[in-house]
């Protein structure tokens, strides 16, 4: 028999969980945004003074060391020293030049993908570890993968513009310029002079790189706990749970060229001192940047902190 207080909770049993999710996922997302952003302005000197460095700007003399074989080298300066030169010049303030959209490019990034999980389900494959299922196995690799590649690309994509301002907007340090300052000028003298496209340079080899990383990394770490990790081992889960971020380290070495040339190509040409000659070359395409990086050596500058070596070819031309 149906009474008012049975209707009544169906329709309530009905409504609650739609509006509950709702609420939820929004709290969740503004909670992701905050950390996101909190994140984002604590390591923004890290990512300031490696961008310093991927540009190639190295403003302090090099020092004189000797490695563990005894051979003397020249160490360019490490992170904290050239920290501390930017503070000498710009102020601690200056450690954030840049930071406000690289905040607005995480707050993006956290909706957007939040927006695909929406209207692109990933579909519910149970885990399979078992060896015999091995087909099974990787086929939800593969479409786990694929399902976070579109997210991965889509966020990229929308977020790209805000990273090619923050970079200008920090590689103005080597010419002291004045250009890119507010968010919405940086806006208007991009689109003036360049254009849409202008939102865009070095979007390539940036997706190229994040989906190479992604699709290795995965891979990877299938593979391994497949083939190397004995399911009769104790400790099997644990190990298969640090797999993927040990993986993620690794992988992440190899993709760095593709991080490297996206920056510079941001850069590039774009009216600033670090962008024309003789500080960069105007490059034509991505691949004549990877070219030259490669050719000069320097594929993976800005990669390491610290114990920064100087390159062989500018060793041999101070000797001479």
């Amino acid at each position: 028999m149906v009474t008012p207080e049975n209707l009544s909770g169906e329709t309530g049993a009905q409504r609650e969980p739609k509006f509950d999710r709702d609420t939820s996922t929004t709290a969740v997302d503004t909670a992701i945004v905050l950390l996101g952003a909190g994140v984002t302005a604590i390591t923004h000197p890290l990512l300031y003074v490696k961008l310093l460095i991927q540009i190639g700007h190295e403003p302090l003399t090099p020092t004189v060391g000797t490695t563990m074989f005894g051979r003397n080298v020249l160490y360019l300066p490490g992170f904290f020293s050239y920290a501390q030169h930017i503070i000498r010049v710009d102020g601690k303030r200056g450690l954030f030049r840049g930071l406000s959209p690289r905040i607005m490019s995480s707050a993006i990034s956290t909706m957007v993908r939040s927006k695909v999980k929406q209207a692109i389900p990933a579909e519910q494959v149970e885990n399979v570890s078992n060896r015999d299922d091995l087909k099974t196995s990787l086929r939800k690799v593969v479409k786990e993968t694929s399902h976070e590649m579109v997210i991965q690309c889509l966020s990229r994509i929308a977020t790209h513009p805000f990273h090619v301002i923050s970079v200008r907007c920090m590689a103005q340090f080597v010419g002291r310029e004045i250009k890119y300052r507010g968010l919405f000028s940086c806006i208007a003298n991009i689109f003036k002079e360049e254009g849409v496209g202008g939102f865009f340079a070095g979007v390539v080899p940036h997706v190229l790189g994040e989906v190479i990383f992604l699709w290795c990394c995965n891979l990877l770490a299938h593979f391994i706990n497949t083939y190397a990790v004995d399911n009769n081992f104790s400790q099997a889960p644990a190990v298969r749970s640090y797999t993927k971020f040990v993986m993620g380290i690794a992988v992440s070495v190899l993709t760095y060229p593709f991080m490297l040339v996206a920056d510079l190509m941001a850069v590039n040409n774009c009216g600033l001192v670090a962008g024309v000659p003789p500080n960069s070359p105007i490059f034509k395409s991505w691949l004549r940047c990877w070219a030259h990086l490669s050719h000069e050596g320097h594929l993976f500058r800005g990669s390491s902190f610290f114990f920064r070596r100087v390159p062989v070819k500018v060793m041999a031309l101070t000797e001479e």
